[in-house]
Parts: C-alpha cells; sequence; structure tokens
C-alpha cells in the first residue's frame, strides 16, 4: 500500500458498523462450555452485547437469548436472529423478570458496569444455579515485527488515551470484585487470521481511538497505519492474531 495515510484515512471513524464488522468473533467452544455449565437451556442474557458477537452463539445453545446494550448504534448492527430479542438497556436495569435467566455474560463489558447494581440486578434475574459469566480477552497478539510496532502503539502511544477502566481488561479481570460462588473455567484464546483492513478496522473500534482522534491526535492514528502497512507487506495477505479469553465464572 502506497499511502496508507490517505487509503484509510478513515479507518478509525466507522462507528457501530465497524464494530460488528471488525470486533473478533469468539470460538464456538467458548458459548458451548457456558452452555454446558447452566443449569438449563431456556433463558440467556448477555448483558452489553454489542452488535451480538457472543449473543449469536449462545443461541445455538439456549431457547431464548436475550441481548442488551445501552447504545441503539450497537443494536442496530446486531444480526437479527429467531431465538433473540435485542433490546436497548443499561447493566444496572435489566428489563427481565425475576428469577428468569439460566446463564448471565458480560462479554468484554463489565468494566464499564456500574458493578453493585449490576450485581444486585444479576441476584434478581438469576433462576436456580444460574451461572454468571464475566468474559474479557486481553490484547491482541501479533508476531515479528508487526507485534513490536503494536505493542509500541497499544502500550505507549495509545496508551495514555486508555480510560481506567482499561486496566481491569488488561490484567483479565483479576482484580474485579466477584462476589459469587467462582469456579475456573477452561484455557481458550481466540485465533483468527487478518489481512491489513480487517487489523486496523478492529483497532478503530477502540474507545482509546476515539479519545485521540477527540483530543486532536489523529497523526497518531495515521502513523501508526502507515508503519503497520509498511511492515504488512501485501495489505491482502493475512497475518495470525490471537487474544486469550480471561473469565470469571460463578453460580449466583
Amino acid at each position: 500500500m502506497n499511502s496508507p495515510s490517505a487509503d484509510l484515512r478513515n479507518w478509525f471513524d466507522q462507528g457501530g458498523q465497524a464494530y460488528a464488522r471488525f470486533r473478533p468473533e469468539y470460538p464456538a467452544e467458548l458459548a458451548a462450555y457456558l452452555a454446558s455449565m447452566a443449569p438449563d437451556r431456556a433463558l440467556a442474557v448477555d448483558v452489553g452485547c454489542g452488535s451480538g458477537q457472543l449473543t449469536r452463539q449462545l443461541a445455538e445453545h439456549f431457547s431464548s437469548v436475550v441481548g442488551l446494550d445501552p447504545s441503539a448504534d450497537q443494536i442496530a448492527h446486531a444480526a437479527l436472529q429467531e431465538n433473540v430479542n435485542y433490546a436497548c438497556a443499561p447493566a444496572e436495569e435489566l428489563p427481565l423478570l425475576s428469577r428468569s435467566a439460566s446463564l448471565i455474560t458480560a462479554a468484554q463489558a463489565a468494566h464499564w458496569f456500574d458493578l453493585p447494581r449490576f450485581y444486585a440486578e444479576v441476584r434478581r434475574v438469576a433462576g436456580p444455579n444460574a451461572i454468571l459469566a464475566l468474559i474479557s480477552y486481553g490484547v491482541l497478539r501479533l508476531e515479528g515485527t508487526l507485534g513490536e510496532r503494536f505493542e509500541q502503539f497499544y502500550w505507549k502511544e495509545i496508551g495514555p488515551f486508555w480510560p481506567a477502566e482499561r486496566k481491569l481488561v488488561d490484567s483479565g479481570y483479576a482484580t474485579l470484585d466477584f462476589p459469587f460462588s467462582e469456579f475456573p473455567g477452561p484455557e481458550i484464546a481466540i485465533r483468527l487470521a487478518w489481512n491489513l483492513e480487517e487489523f486496523l478496522g478492529y483497532v478503530s473500534t477502540w474507545s482509546a481511538v476515539r479519545s485521540a482522534c477527540e483530543g486532536g491526535r489523529e497523526d497518531l492514528l495515521h502513523d501508526f497505519a502507515a508503519d503497520m502497512a509498511n511492515r504488512w507487506g501485501d495489505a491482502a495477505v493475512t497475518h495470525p492474531v490471537s487474544w486469550p479469553i480471561n473469565m470469571r465464572i460463578g453460580y449466583v
């Protein structure tokens, strides 16, 4: 790519459409595992569902799934399914009947919640022996010089623009208060092969990127895009990317 700053000048400003297109899909084994731990397959609730990355997969295992997110833009880009209902709602005010849910998940979202209020709602809507799973995936991993440039961008350049809550994600939610009967989950990772557009599209979904734009530091983003394009080679060539999945999971 000869002029990445020109060709990709809008890569970081695509809204909910970019989120739906570029956020990585969870491996099928994650939803299968969560369903296997639930007391039944009646109702799963995905809180802070975004555009439904995990919601869609839970629908393969449960009779009914509800995906909730406070962003109308995210919900608008969720793919419709017969046994999935989406609604705009905050994590702290779940529009659900008491004692109705068998599984409650929050994937890459719990660090934004008012946890005491969310946990109160979890206890209200959870059915007997229901499961709560807070899921996050860590920092993207790339190999070689691509990985080195990405690490510099993530920790040093875009790092100051991350909100304080991001530290909870980087730690795998290890320091998050979790007042439930916890048990360890399996080791699972997201593994994909991405071309340059997919990689930069994913970066465009970060809240830190939005903050950098609002702070007038689009130069950081364009410089990073140009450097990655130069290291990538043919933009259509795919490179392996991965994220470790972290879970806090327990009986409510």
